[in-house]
């Protein structure tokens, strides 16, 4: 979901604020139409590792509006009658305590729902999360619970944040940039790559649409 800053020094006098809450209504606004459309999984890279070296300022009001989007998803109405899992990918403990306490509530009141899951990547960066994997296996190897033999492309998988859901089927990134960004690396292998010029507080259903329909017109081998 990128071009927030662009977008707001091109349509709103350079208020970068005003364009990262115009973004975050925007992912209310892509929940919606993932609804509409029985989109089961949907995972949205909002913070990156990475996005910590931003000014001190920037940070800080990024963190409050995250916490404020946790909380009002969790209090969604629709969350709750299409019963969403909402949850939070990445390194969570380094994140402040009051984003910590809203991730928490929003898992917490969403907790037995699956027929819909919404990730949130947050303090996420996708060779983090690779590091974090291989070294929770070579601690399980070290400490006798597993042989080296037995290390899989399974291992791997089952040691990622997104363990319980499907590798992504589409990766959608706005604002023109043409690269990943570090996001869910291990995942994307055999993802479609799709982008777009749009900034994303511009985004709109009938882009998702036409992001989905491109989608649908390519051919899956996976190698084959």
């Amino acid at each position: 979901m990128d071009g927030n800053r662009r977008y707001a020094k091109e349509y709103l006098d350079d208020d970068i604020d005003a364009g990262h809450k115009l973004g975050e209504k925007k992912i209310e606004e892509l929940m919606d139409w993932c609804l509409d459309l029985r989109i089961k999984y949907v995972t949205v890279y909002a913070f990156s590792s990475e996005n910590f070296n931003r000014g001190d300022d920037e940070v800080n009001f990024l963190m409050d509006l995250s916490e404020n989007s946790f909380y009002n998803i969790a209090d969604n109405p629709r969350i709750h009658e299409n019963r969403v899992h909402i949850r939070a990918l990445g390194d969570v403990q380094a994140l402040p305590e009051n984003v910590r306490k809203a991730i928490e509530y929003a898992a917490e009141r969403t907790k037995e729902y699956r027929d819909f899951t919404i990730s949130v990547c947050i303090a996420y960066g996708g060779r983090q999360e690779i590091v974090a994997a291989v070294k929770e296996i070579a601690r399980k190897v070290r400490d006798g619970e597993m042989a080296v033999d037995d290390i899989s492309e399974d291992t791997l998988s089952t040691h990622m944040y997104t363990s319980d859901i499907p590798d992504p089927d589409l990766i959608l990134r706005t604002s023109g940039e043409v690269r990943v960004s570090n996001f869910l690396l291990w995942q994307l292998a055999y993802s479609e790559l799709y982008f777009t010029d749009i900034y994303w507080p511009g985004f709109r259903r009938i882009d998702l649409l036409r992001a989905i329909r491109t989608y649908q017109q390519r051919v899956r081998r996976y190698g084959k």
